[in-house]
């Protein structure tokens, strides 16, 4: 496989003319380029498969005037933002308000540096991977704590806070599973994980099947540390009208609104890589097929089409659920998550231990 970063470098190399040192700062700002781009697109085009499947899901049409089909509507929502004025209200601290939009959106995007696209389409291949998506992801909680304390309103303390304790505790369920994750795998490189999951079995060799509870576990805290329908309580309207970004409008409210769409697609990513064998093929036995076999090989559209199946999830839950009562979702996170990621991170230290078939059983995985 060609790899088209290692070609930029020898192409700038053979020149001459460049510095070697700026070389290597082009080509790691042209991998960012490359990541942060379609992440961006694809977070404006989220908001319009949201509208649209919620829109089908309630039986009317969702956004279709702007474009073709609604196509440009998310276009036409950026322009909007972009022209709104944003208004620092009067007591609140000014450089704590600004920069909280950005201490939550940052870290979503550079937790994509550590994650596998492909075999080799990765930015850093990194060892201690999981372990940096960790540190990372604990840091959103911050750009909330300190939009909701600076704006010098009562509602957005109260939305900061309620947020705050919800993420926290859905972190700690999240990273067990994770945990159980590590242990099956064996390494805290995301690519080792996706390479664990290749084995005679197929699918049924991914990480979902062995670690099941973790996975389900993984996914709904996933939905609670973004804040998004049931567990949306950080902005509950009927209690505390918007929740901690409730003094935003134009950029900094845009900023928060990226940063959640942007967490969606890392916590379907990475569910895709951790559990769902990433960029590995459903069906490898057919890659010999004439005619379709180049579809059936593993590459990044499995990885895609897994990080869309999620995606669509989190759109499924919203039109479906009501919200949770706080109380509720406090009792879920400490009462029944936790022990129960406690308890199987216990059982899958015992299969890896004593090689239990087929997952782990020696030489399993291919």
């Amino acid at each position: 496989m060609i790899n088209p970063f290692a070609l930029l470098e020898q192409q700038l190399t053979a020149l001459g003319m460049i510095p070697a040192p700026l070389i290597v700062v082009a080509v790691i700002v042209a991998k960012i380029l490359v990541i942060v781009l379609p992440l961006m697109g694809g977070v404006a085009y989220l908001t319009l498969a949201e509208r649209k499947i919620i829109g089908w899901i309630q039986v009317r049409n969702g956004p279709n005037r702007v474009g073709p089909l609604g196509l440009l509507q998310p276009i036409a929502d950026a322009l909007k933002l972009l022209t709104k004025e944003m208004v620092v209200p009067s007591g609140a601290s000014r450089f704590l308000f600004l920069i909280a939009p950005i201490l939550a959106l940052g870290p979503a995007l550079a937790a994509w540096a550590v994650v596998p696209f492909g075999s080799e389409v990765v930015l850093a291949n990194i060892n201690a991977g999981l372990l940096y998506i960790l540190a990372l992801t604990s840091l959103g909680v911050y750009g909330i704590i300190v939009a909701g304390w600076a704006s010098n309103s009562k509602y957005a303390f109260l939305g900061a806070m309620r947020s705050a304790a919800q993420i926290v505790s859905y972190e700690i369920a999240m990273g067990f599973a994770l945990v159980g994750v590590l242990i099956a795998a064996g390494s805290l490189n995301l690519g080792d994980i996706v390479n664990a999951q290749r084995g005679a079995l197929g699918p049924g060799s991914w990480f979902f099947v062995p670690l099941f509870p973790l996975f389900v576990i993984y996914f709904i805290s996933g939905v609670a540390e973004t804040n998004r329908a049931p567990f949306d309580v950080s902005e509950g309207e009927s209690e505390i009208v918007a929740g901690f970004h409730v003094e935003y409008a134009g950029m900094g409210f845009a900023l928060f609104f990226l940063a959640e769409y942007a967490n969606m697609i890392l916590v379907s990513g990475l569910a895709s890589v951790l559990f769902l064998g990433g960029w590995l093929s459903p069906l490898p036995w057919l890659t010999s097929v004439p005619g379709v076999g180049l579809f059936f090989m593993d590459g990044i559209h499995w990885f895609l089409g897994k990080t869309a199946f999620f995606l669509f999830l989190f759109l499924w839950f919203r039109a479906t659920f009501p919200r949770y009562r706080y109380d509720q979702i406090m009792r879920l996170g400490w009462k029944i998550f936790l022990p129960i990621t406690m308890v199987w991170i216990v059982v899958v230290a015992a299969m890896v231990v004593w090689h239990m078939p087929p997952w782990f059983a020696a030489g399993a995985r291919g």
